[in-house]
């Protein structure tokens, strides 16, 4: 069941507002979220963005409208830099990624020349201009690997295998660098799997279930259904990254890494039947492929640090979350304002 809380608080108004902030990859799926949310709290919110996606919720809520937006690619370091300097950013969020398992696999070197190079232009850009006070890197529980020992705590090795995962183990490796050696003000996020609307990956477990089950077809399971992993809902990991940035440099936090999750595991034939349970469909048989290659079996976090450091928790269960996501693609496959 849903928490109530206030979507604004005092103490969040007062951080962030007027405050100047670059959001990378900000009409991606979480990049939105956040960039919607800040401009809420009366930040000003710069976005660094490489494509056009006209469907994006960026563009359908037209936040796109409220924000600067420089037009580039991460692995340009003269644009990273130009951005942060004439911006005068005073807090970069660092989400611009290839974030798909299956494109990294097929497509290894684009995914690490942005994972790894444009996670070390950003720090490097932040390093030469000194208006920035904070930085937040978005790595994965992908940055861990495999291992016996579960759930995941931020003390476990990065040691990932396949070729999203080590270049989420880069990026991670490379922020803690930077810390270490130049004491960059930067922290590390480590999120479980995430959804919400706004996904505009259908390849993606939940939004594909919806999209399949909303135009009445079996959904689609690329793995043989049993991949244990935990799920946190959009909103949850946007409170995560506000409540960090506004406490990194009070608790003195920068260099370290925080897993957030809601430490709930399913495996994606256990999500899948919820998902339909919660649209009413649960006659649509899953087809399972079992075809999914280079993935790792059992992947999920211990968010300990995040509740005992930050006060941190996830206000949003599996049900909440997953009942508000389908109200959004109802809305988004009808054409409809967001609800």
């Amino acid at each position: 069941m849903k928490q109530e809380k206030n979507s604004k608080d005092d103490g969040q108004i007062d951080f962030w507002c007027h405050r100047n902030v670059l959001v990378t990859g900000c009409n991606g799926f979480l990049g939105a979220w956040l960039t919607k949310t800040l401009v809420s709290l009366g930040a000003v919110v710069t976005g660094l963005m490489r494509d056009e996606v006209p469907q994006s919720m960026l563009n359908r809520e037209r936040i796109i409208k409220e924000i600067n937006i420089v037009r580039g690619s991460i692995e340009d370091y003269d644009l990273v830099e130009r951005s942060i300097n004439e911006y005068e950013i005073d807090t970069v969020l660092h989400l611009a990624a290839q974030a798909i398992v299956g494109t990294a696999i097929r497509s290894p070197i684009s995914t690490f020349e942005t994972n790894i190079k444009g996670t070390w232009n950003v720090l490097e850009a932040c390093r030469q201009v000194n208006t920035v006070k904070r930085v937040i890197i978005a790595s994965s529980d992908k940055a861990y690997g495999v291992h016996e020992r579960l759930p995941y705590t931020e003390d476990a090795p990065l040691q990932g295998r396949y070729p999203y995962d080590v270049s989420k183990s880069c990026a991670d490796l490379l922020s803690q660098a930077y810390f270490a050696t130049y004491a960059l003000p930067v922290c590390v996020t480590r999120c479980g799997n995430m959804f919400g609307g706004g996904d505009l990956n259908f390849n993606r477990i939940v939004p594909g279930t919806i999209r399949s089950a909303l135009s009445n077809q079996r959904p689609i399971i690329r793995s043989d259904g049993t991949l244990v992993r935990d799920y946190i809902y959009v909103r949850d990991v946007v409170e995560a990254y506000l409540l960090l940035a506004q406490k990194m440099g009070d608790l003195k936090l920068q260099g370290q890494a925080f897993n957030f999750s809601n430490e709930r595991q399913l495996n994606v034939l256990e999500l899948t039947e919820m998902i339909l349970h919660l649209l009413g469909r649960p006659d649509l048989r899953p087809v399972i492929l079992n075809e999914a290659k280079s993935e790792i079996k059992n992947q999920f976090l211990c968010a300990e640090k995040a509740h005992a450091c930050l006060g941190w928790q996830s206000i949003y269960g599996m049900e909440q979350g997953l009942l508000e996501t389908i109200e959004w693609y109802r809305a988004f496959f009808n054409d409809e304002s967001p609800p």
